[in-house]
């Protein structure tokens, strides 16, 4: 694998520690020596797109819980440790390292007042036990102030890093119309020009099996961010969750829907996603955590440790890799 990316074209010497793609371990493991996990947090933010800025109900598939329902809430800015330690807890179990990324998950988190945002984010680069930051956040939620503050504490620390993680979702306009995204792809281009300017590395959200994609669109997405400045990428399935516009619509004609009925569908097309995608592009996600008590389906998505070891197993029989349909 080490040998297939040092004769691409991209020039690029990566260690993949065994996988078939970059994964974020890989990365973390080349650049920090160790595994890193996420802490999941809450900061209590909420969302254009909630709050009659852009729309009220969201994104059509999000739940009330802002894509951050395992996030450990910060209940007060002076028991930040507390839910940053809070969620550390939620690891048990796992051979963790001796650093952990502190990761801004529920809700639009460049979406607030800028003195609470730099209170939280000093308070995340601060932490002792804190390798870094990560925000995730819409592309219309990069005001200039923010952008100024994200320069600011990157140069005031720079022993940790700051990631941005955007929701595109796709580039289709007809399918962000439908999901509510709320925003134009001019504006996520606009995003990352700016983020590029600053030197914060971007992670893209692309959400598979979107109602009315092909395999064809969802690979011109990939083709799309390809030709992008992005650092990482995060793929996950469309989810049906209980009590969200989507699932209702999933619950009235579930036979409408026919997007990955079964887990190999899934990985047939994740591995096309795979062999498509740029291979120096860090995988951060290759499925998701639907919370078990809201998922509608696909109720098989739940076991993970499966899809991985299949995904890893058919890559290898097919000897297929990130990037091996742009070295071809």
């Amino acid at each position: 694998m080490k040998q297939a990316i040092q004769n691409s074209s991209l020039q690029t010497e990566i260690n993949w520690h065994g996988k078939p793609y970059y994964s974020l371990n890989a990365y973390c493991k080349n650049t920090y020596g160790e595994k890193l996990y996420k802490v999941a947090l809450n900061a209590g933010l909420t969302c254009p797109n909630r709050d009659g800025s852009i729309g009220t109900g969201g994104c059509i598939f999000c739940s009330a819980g802002g894509s951050g329902d395992f996030a450990s809430p910060i209940r007060d800015i002076s028991a930040f440790s507390d839910a940053f330690k809070e969620s550390i807890n939620h690891l048990a179990g796992k051979h963790t390292g001796r650093k952990y990324i502190a990761y801004f998950q529920a809700y639009t988190n460049t979406y607030g007042p800028i003195s609470y945002l730099e209170q939280i984010y000093r308070l995340a680069l601060s932490e002792p036990l804190s390798a870094g930051i990560s925000i995730a956040t819409r592309p219309d939620a990069l005001p200039p102030e923010v952008i100024e503050l994200l320069a600011t504490l990157k140069a005031e620390f720079p022993h940790k890093f700051i990631w941005i993680e955007l929701g595109l979702q796709t580039i289709h306009e007809e399918t962000a119309s439908f999901i509510r995204r709320g925003y134009p792809l001019s504006c996520f281009e606009e995003a990352l020009k700016k983020l590029q300017a600053i030197e914060i590395p971007v992670v893209v959200h692309v959400i598979l099996g979107l109602p009315g994609e092909t395999k064809e669109d969802m690979l011109a997405t990939i083709n799309y961010l390809n030709h992008c400045p992005i650092w990482g990428i995060k793929l996950q399935m469309l989810y049906f969750l209980k009590d969200t516009d989507l699932g209702t619509l999933y619950q009235e004609n579930p036979e409408h829907f026919n997007t990955f009925k079964s887990m190999d569908a899934y990985l047939e097309l994740l591995m096309d996603t795979l062999t498509h995608l740029r291979p120096d592009i860090v995988i951060h996600r290759l499925t998701g955590d639907a919370p078990r008590k809201l998922l509608l389906a696909p109720l098989w998505s739940t076991d993970k440790r499966q899809i991985f070891n299949l995904l890893h197993k058919r890559m290898k029989e097919q000897s297929a890799y990130q990037g091996q349909h742009l070295l071809s």
